[in-house]
């Protein structure tokens, strides 16, 4: 029988964009299911004592660079340290997901997740702007347009805050954040953990 993972993500998280594609490959190569969740992160930093990076100590900024630079070198995967849309408000890109996963599913939300996080992280783009996460969608082979529209809905905003409450609800303090049979794994350097769970 196939094992689900909650996957608990914030679409503005390096972190989530450096273990997203090796996440996804590695739940299809074990047959589990990804219950696709985009949350608040800000939210639930508010609830668990986490702070937002400008806040954070000057020793734990720099640290969280080289750790950034190494995984990035370590995995083959391009980062901009610096993008020059960050901090970006992440709700329009976790409520076009959430959109695309309520009308397509969730291979086609996975996908459109990745080309989110890729657009931010190795791209250079707002992911904030309406018109660029469109653009995004577009080339993912979705009406990027209708999806935006959609994205703007009640029930997608109520889903997003549902994400949100079972995300405080299962003690989810950062990104990305994996459960399987009810354990948390939070972090993509944990994704080794994941898979023996998946195994």
């Amino acid at each position: 029988m196939s094992k689900t993972v909650q996957y608990f993500f914030a679409p503005q998280s390096p972190w989530a964009y450096l273990g997203h594609e090796r996440f996804v490959a590695m739940a299809q190569a074990r047959g589990a299911l990804i219950d696709i969740k985009p949350f608040d992160l800000g939210k639930v930093f508010s609830v668990s004592g986490g702070l937002p990076l400008a806040k954070r100590a000057p020793q734990r900024q720099a640290y969280r660079l080289q750790e950034l630079a190494r995984w990035s070198k370590h995995l083959g995967l391009p980062l901009i340290a610096h993008p020059t849309f960050f901090p970006v408000p992440p709700d329009a890109a976790a409520r076009l997901i959430i959109a695309a996963r309520t009308s397509l599913g969730a291979e086609a939300a996975l996908g459109l997740t990745g080309a989110i996080m890729r657009a931010l992280w190795a791209e250079d783009r707002n992911i904030s702007d309406e018109d660029t996460l469109a653009q995004v969608a577009s080339a993912c082979g979705l009406d990027g347009k209708m999806l935006v529209k959609s994205s703007a809905t009640a029930g997608v905003q109520e889903q997003y805050d549902r994400n949100t409450d079972e995300a405080m609800a299962a003690s989810v303090f950062g990104v990305p954040w994996y459960v399987v049979d009810g354990e948390g794994f939070w972090g993509q350097d944990r994704l080794d953990f994941v898979e023996r769970a998946l195994s």
